[in-house]
C-alpha cells in the first residue's frame, strides 16, 4: 500500500495534464490554426509536470535512504517503507513528512498526518526522545515506547522516531503502581495532655470515638489498621486511595478536630507515610522518620515521605502545648555536663538577627559563664537587626561578648561547644562554616521543624508548640545550675525575645510562656525598659507607612509588593507585616522587596493561615505565624506569580468563604 499523499499528489498532476490535453482539444477543434503555437507550450508543460512528480518521489526517496545511513541501518535501512516496526519522519520545521505503512496501520489507522505538526501526537521535546531513549507517551488509549534518531540532509534537519506499541507492558505497570503499598504511622497528638484530667468514662469515649474515625478512613480505602499503642497506630492502603486522599487534601485532619474533650481541647492527628521504598521494612521506616518530622513542625499535619524529601498537608491548628518541664529539666542537666567539658563557648543565631536570636544568646551566654569564662556570641552587627539591643548589653555589662564570623573561627577550638539558638537549619545561619567545623553542637530552636536540618546536634531541643527560642532559654537556665545569677538587663533580653515572638502576648501563648514571663520579672525586668527596644526613628516609621498604604488584598491575605528604596527596610519590612495583621479581613501579610538581585518576603499570619508552608514552596521557611524567604537572582514579577500559585495551593476558596462567615 503506498503513502496516501502521494496518490493524493498524483491525482493533482493527472488533473493538470488533462487539463493540457483538453485544451489542445479544444484549440484544434475551434482554431486549428493556433495549434502549432499551443501544442508546444502544452507539450513543454506535460513535460514539466511529470518531471515534477517523478522528482518528488526521487527526493523523499532520497531523504529516507540518506537518512538510514545516518542511522546505521545498513542495506536493510534504504528500505524504511518495509521497516517491521512503526516508524515516522518529521522535519525541523515540526511538520510530519513520513510515515510507514506499520505506523499507518498500527497507531494512525483512521487518521492522515502528512503535513501536521508533531504536537498533535505529543508535545514532548524532540530533547527528551534523544536524552531518554525509550521515553513512552501515550496516544489513542495506547501506549508507545518512542526513540528519536536526528540526521542531516543537504542542510536540511530531519528526525526519525520509532514507536513500538507497549500499552500491555504499560497497563501492568499502571496497575502495579497504584496497588503499591502505603505505610501510615498515626499519633494522637499530645495524647497525655489531653488524657491528664478527664474521667476514665470520658477517656473510653474518646479512644472510642478516635478509633471509629480512623477504621472508618482506613477501611473507605480498602486497607487495615492496627493498634500500636493508646496514642499510636498502624494503617496500610494501595497507593491508588492514597492518592485520592492526597487530592482532597486529608480531610481526615479537620473531621479529627470534630472529637473533643470536656476541657474544650480539639483532638489533632499526626501522620507520616511512605511508599518509595524499596520494602515494606524501607517504607515503615521512612513512615517513622515522616511523622518525626510531622511532630517537629508542630502536629496536626501530614508529612509524605518523597524521593527528594517530604510533602507536607495541613497543620494550621495551634497544637497543645506540653505543660511539663521535665524535659527541660534533663537537658539542662546534660547541657551542664557539656558546658564543663568545653574549652569554650561560642554562640550563634540565625543570619539578620532579631531580638529573639541575641536575648535567647545572652541569656544562654550568662548561663555558661559561670562554669566557663569564654564565651562568646557570633554576629554580624551590620547586618543585625537587634543593634540596639547589643548596644545596650555591652553598655551594661560593661564589656563586649560580641564577635563577627571571622573572629569566630578563630575561636573555635577541637573540643568547643557550639550553640546555634533561633534557628536549625544550616542555611540560614551566621556562620555556616562555624557550624561545618565544630564537632559539638547544640541546637535550641522553636520553630516548625525544616526538611533542611541540622542533623548531627549532641542535643537537639526542639519544641515547636513554645513561642520563643528566649521562653526555652529562661526555663533552662533555672535548671542549669545554681550558679546561675541573671542580671536585670540579662532578664529583659530575654523578656524582649518573648515579647517579639508572641507580638506583645497576643500569639502563641501558653501557661509556660507566662511563667517564663513571671519568672523573668522577678529578676527585674522592666518592661518598659524592654518596650523601648522595639522603638524606631521617624525614617522607619515613614517607610513602614508607605509599605502599608502598598498593600493588595488577595484571598484574606494583604500582600506588598514594594520596587522603592526605603532606610533600613530589613527592619521596617517585618514591623509592616505586623501592622497589616490589624486590618479587618486580613489573616495573613506578605511583604515583597528586592535588595540587588534578591527578593526578599516577610510574611506573617494570625494562625488560621500556615505562612510557614507557603514560605517553604518558596524555599523559605519559618513559623506557622511567622516566616520568611530570600530568592536570589529573581526578578519581582516572578517572586509574585510564584507567592499567587502557592496561596492559590494552601488557602482554598471554601476556607475563605467559611471564615468570612464565622466573623
Amino acid at each position: 500500500m503506498k503513502p496516501k499523499k502521494f496518490w493524493y499528489f498524483w491525482h493533482i498532476y493527472l488533473l493538470e495534464l488533462l487539463t493540457v490535453l483538453l485544451l489542445i482539444g479544444v484549440t484544434a477543434a475551434l482554431r486549428p490554426s493556433a495549434l502549432w503555437g499551443v501544442l508546444p507550450l502544452s507539450l513543454l508543460l506535460i513535460a514539466w509536470t511529470a518531471y515534477r512528480f517523478i522528482r518528488q518521489r526521487q527526493d523523499i526517496y532520497y531523504y529516507l535512504n540518506a537518512l538510514s545511513e545516518k542511522i546505521n541501518l545498513g542495506q536493510a535501512g534504504k528500505h524504511l517503507f518495509s521497516l517491521p516496526i512503526a516508524a515516522l519522519l518529521v522535519s525541523d520545521a515540526d511538520e510530519i513528512m513520513w510515515y510507514n505503512d506499520r505506523f499507518r496501520e498500527e497507531v494512525t489507522p483512521k487518521e492522515d498526518l502528512y503535513g501536521m505538526s508533531m504536537r498533535h501526537i505529543t508535545y514532548t521535546p524532540v530533547e527528551k526522545f534523544r536524552d531518554y531513549p525509550g521515553h513512552v507517551i501515550p496516544y489513542n488509549d495506547h501506549f508507545y515506547k518512542v526513540y528519536a534518531v536526528s540526521a542531516q540532509v543537504d542542510g536540511h534537519g530531519f528526525d526519525l522516531y520509532l514507536f513500538s506499541d507497549v500499552t500491555e507492558l504499560q497497563t501492568v505497570y499502571n496497575r502495579y503502581y497504584a496497588s503499591r503499598p502505603v505505610i501510615m504511622e498515626i499519633l494522637v497528638d499530645s495524647y497525655d495532655e489531653i488524657m491528664k484530667n478527664i474521667k476514665e468514662s470520658e477517656r473510653s469515649r474518646i479512644l472510642g470515638e478516635i478509633n471509629t474515625l480512623l477504621e472508618k478512613y482506613v477501611n473507605s480505602a480498602h486497607g487495615f489498621m492496627r493498634v500500636l499503642d493508646q496514642d499510636r497506630y498502624l494503617a496500610i492502603i494501595e497507593k491508588q486511595y492514597f492518592d485520592e486522599m492526597a487530592e482532597r487534601r486529608f480531610p481526615i485532619l479537620n473531621e479529627s478536630k470534630n472529637i473533643i474533650t470536656s476541657e474544650r481541647i480539639s483532638v489533632t492527628l499526626s501522620m507520616g507515610t511512605s511508599y518509595i521504598g524499596e520494602t515494606l521494612e524501607d517504607n515503615e521506616r521512612y513512615a517513622r522518620q515522616a511523622l518525626e518530622m510531622s511532630l517537629g513542625r508542630g502536629g496536626d499535619q501530614i508529612a509524605v515521605k518523597t524521593s527528594d524529601g517530604f510533602r507536607f498537608y495541613g497543620g494550621v491548628s495551634q497544637g497543645i502545648e506540653k505543660r511539663t518541664k521535665v524535659k527541660s529539666r534533663i537537658l539542662a542537666s546534660a547541657m551542664l555536663e557539656l558546658i564543663k567539658n568545653s574549652s569554650n563557648v561560642l554562640i550563634m543565631g540565625h543570619r539578620f538577627a532579631d531580638l529573639d536570636a541575641i536575648g535567647s544568646a545572652i541569656g544562654m551566654a550568662k548561663a555558661c559563664k559561670p562554669y566557663t569564662a569564654k564565651v562568646n556570641i557570633v554576629v554580624e552587627r551590620n547586618k543585625c537587626l537587634a543593634r540596639n539591643l547589643i548596644e545596650r548589653q555591652e553598655e551594661l555589662d560593661g564589656y563586649s561578648m560580641f564577635v563577627d564570623s571571622e573572629k569566630g573561627l578563630e575561636l573555635l577550638r577541637r573540643d568547643t561547644l557550639l550553640f546555634i539558638m533561633d534557628t536549625h537549619s544550616p542555611h540560614l545561619l551566621e556562620c555556616e562554616e562555624l557550624y561545618r567545623r565544630s564537632s559539638k553542637v547544640v541546637v535550641i530552636d522553636h520553630h516548625r521543624r525544616m526538611v533542611d536540618c541540622v542533623d548531627d546536634a549532641v542535643i537537639f531541643y526542639h519544641e515547636p508548640y513554645t513561642s520563643s527560642a528566649s521562653e526555652m532559654v529562661t526555663e533552662l537556665v533555672q535548671y542549669i545550675g545554681e550558679k546561675v545569677k541573671l542580671e536585670p538587663h540579662d532578664a529583659e533580653a530575654l523578656l524582649a525575645g518573648i515579647m517579639l515572638d508572641t507580638k506583645d502576648f497576643v500569639m502563641k501563648t501558653g501557661v509556660r510562656t507566662f511563667e517564663a514571663a513571671a519568672y523573668l520579672k522577678k529578676l527585674g525586668a522592666n518592661t518598659i525598659e524592654v518596650k523601648k527596644l522595639f522603638s524606631g526613628s521617624m525614617e522607619e516609621y515613614i517607610g513602614r507607612s508607605k509599605l502599608v498604604a502598598k498593600a493588595e488584598i488577595y484571598r484574606r491575605c494583604a500582600l506588598v509588593f514594594n520596587d522603592e528604596p526605603i532606610d533600613q527596610m530589613r527592619l521596617v519590612a517585618p514591623q509592616a507585616a505586623d501592622e497589616l495583621l490589624h486590618i479587618n479581613g486580613v489573616d495573613a501579610s506578605f511583604v515583597l522587596y528586592q535588595i540587588d538581585h534578591q527578593v526578599c518576603i516577610n510574611a506573617r499570619s494570625m494562625g488560621s493561615i500556615n505562612v510557614q508552608v507557603i514560605m517553604e514552596d518558596l524555599g523559605g521557611g519559618g513559623h506557622q505565624t511567622m516566616a520568611a524567604a530570600q530568592i536570589n537572582n529573581a526578578a519581582m514579577d516572578g517572586v509574585r506569580r510564584l507567592l499567587i500559585k502557592s496561596i492559590d495551593e494552601h488557602v482554598s476558596p471554601q476556607e475563605i468563604e467559611t471564615k468570612a462567615k464565622e466573623k
